[in-house]
């Protein structure tokens, strides 16, 4: 496991102290730890909200892959 030094802001400061208070974190770097794992969710659900929305507006393909891959290329 690796350590990470990050300097903080007063504000970020009086956040992780209210996370622990409210009980959300045991500790400072819990509540960093959770804070990255809450950012990396929230990224992976845009990039599903995104694929819902190209799928809205007719922004894919469709057919089976192995027909795009054998077929000639048009030059």
């Amino acid at each position: 496991m690796s350590v990470l030094s990050v300097p903080l802001t007063p504000e970020l400061e009086e956040a992780i102290d209210n996370l622990l208070k409210w009980g959300i974190a045991s500790n400072r770097a819990d509540a960093a730890r959770k804070a990255i794992l809450k950012l990396e969710e929230d990224a992976a659900i845009q990039v599903v909200i995104e694929s819902e929305q190209a799928v809205k507006e007719g922004k894919v393909i469709s057919g089976d892959l192995r027909d795009f891959i054998t077929r000639p290329s048009d030059k």
